[in-house]
């Protein structure tokens, strides 16, 4: 690292063990988050960073954590995140930061036994975890955050999406009235907004812009028959020459069904939500971290606030009901001055969804159809998806599927315990009489009434 680089950190008031372990790590330029937040982190002062993942943010709220706090053995910072998989990542990066200073950084969420996190809970210097698992460790009486100096709260937009909002404020109520909190988000809501008045003092909001390049990355759609949106899927990953890939669905079941049926046709692909195991998800996604795996089959919950390097193409097999959830999405590619292509796959019973996408983001294209084969879906057995057994897998071409896989469901994490989900119907729940993939309703012409035209660039008119 050239020492230009080091004197940029320097300046922003780090010192010590942490620039010590920024040069070993040899970061270039602060980021821009890291530019605005840090002065203010170090000098004590409650912040809320506006910031999408991958912008430097852990650095961020860590530099104030790393250099505030000793290895005492006592828990001094606490860190709220919203999924198993983030907490594991915050915890490491603060740990390689705080190598030099030996500080002991410990991560706990649901899903896990939880005796270990109790045992290593006496010792730790600074926890981060999910807010459920942190609940129960404060009514065990294995934690208490009476004397901690530093709350992080990150990814605060995705844990109210998520329902931890009475979980966090509950956690709030026990940390120490005289602590800094950091409150870092891809977006600030209005509700977010109310939390800061409720529980920050004199908060100074920054804000950074998205670390993805848009004249890097190309929008664009495909619109199909229902039963045509696998089949697509699978030539356009055969035909491409990408780097990894990551195919985003809106419920665990469908996650599964097209993981499943892409390794039938040769993909080397895997699926990752919330109905796995946590050492599962963990292999999961070091395997497609290190390139172990091409295609991450994946859902909202699952992968939101993950950094994964090397991205090249993002897949939405089905469209998010929320803009935002768009955006995040869209979000894991054309990163680091690398180009990236966003492509969603719209079926009849995407329209509405994606109606509300076109209007807030102008540079999606249509991109006219390609001719590819219409290939054997296949459901696989209920057991496979970690629900009941005995379930018989079903084949179709595309009309009806004798699977009855037709109900969607969404995936939420249970705002009290993270090793729990429960399901609740979509508005993209078709009639019941589908097969997953392999059914829906039939395609209406394009020139018929009720048909929705779509004119490239521009909005969908009725």
């Amino acid at each position: 690292m050239e020492s230009i680089n080091i004197e940029k950190f320097k300046k922003l008031g780090i010192e010590g063990e942490l620039l010590r372990a920024i040069e070993k790590e040899n970061f270039e330029n602060p980021s821009e988050i890291q530019e605005k937040s840090i002065p203010l982190i170090l000098s004590g002062s409650d912040v809320i960073g506006e910031s999408a993942t991958g912008s430097g943010k852990t650095l961020a709220f860590g530099s104030g954590i790393i250099q505030n706090c000793s290895k005492l053995g006592n828990l001094q910072a606490l860190v709220l995140v919203p999924t198993r998989e983030l907490a594991e990542q915050v915890s490491r990066s603060l740990a390689k930061f705080s190598e030099i200073k030996g500080l002991e950084i410990n991560s706990v969420y649901g899903g896990v036994d939880i005796g270990p996190q109790i045992r290593r809970m006496r010792y730790a210097d600074v926890v981060v975890g999910t807010p459920g698992r942190i609940l129960d460790h404060i009514e065990r009486r294995t934690l208490y955050l009476n004397e901690i100096k530093i709350l992080v709260l990150d990814e605060a937009d995705r844990m109210l999406d998520m329902g931890f909002i009475r979980d966090i404020e509950k956690i709030i109520r026990h940390c120490n009235k005289e602590r800094q909190t950091l409150l870092f988000s891809a977006t600030v809501s209005s509700s977010i907004v109310e939390i800061s008045k409720k529980y920050m003092r004199n908060a100074t909001v920054v804000s950074a812009a998205n670390k993805v390049d848009p004249t890097k990355l190309a929008q664009s759609f495909y619109d199909v028959r229902d039963s045509e949106k696998f089949s697509l899927l699978t030539h356009l990953l055969k035909q491409e020459s990408a780097g990894l890939v990551m195919v985003f669905c809106n419920t665990k079941h469908m996650a599964d069904f097209v993981a499943h049926n892409l390794v039938k046709q040769g993909i080397d692909a895997t699926a990752i939500h919330g109905g796995l195991s946590q050492n599962k998800r963990s292999r999961i996604m070091e395997d497609f971290k290190a390139g172990k795996c091409y295609v991450l089959v994946c859902t909202d919950v699952a992968a939101r606030g993950l950094d994964i390097q090397g991205v090249s193409h993002v897949y939405n097999f089905d469209v998010p009901a929320e803009s935002d959830n768009y955006v995040h999405r869209i979000g894991r590619t054309a990163r680091a001055g690398k180009d990236g292509k966003a492509i969603t796959i719209l079926g009849s019973r995407d329209y509405d969804n994606f109606s509300k996408i076109n209007r807030r983001i102008a540079d999606v294209k249509r991109e006219e159809n390609p001719e590819f084969k219409a290939l054997l879906i296949e459901r696989p057995q209920r057991r496979e998806f970690g629900g009941r057994s005995g379930g018989r897998g079903g084949r179709s071409y595309g009309g009806r599927s004798s699977s009855g896989f037709g109900r969607q469901r969404s995936e939420r994490e249970s705002p009290r315990r993270e090793s729990s989900y429960h399901s609740t119907k979509t508005s993209g729940e078709d009639d019941g009489s589908s097969g997953g993939v392999g059914n829906f309703r039939p395609r209406r012409n394009f020139s018929s009434g009720g048909r929705r035209s779509f004119g490239g660039n521009r909005n969908f008119r009725r």
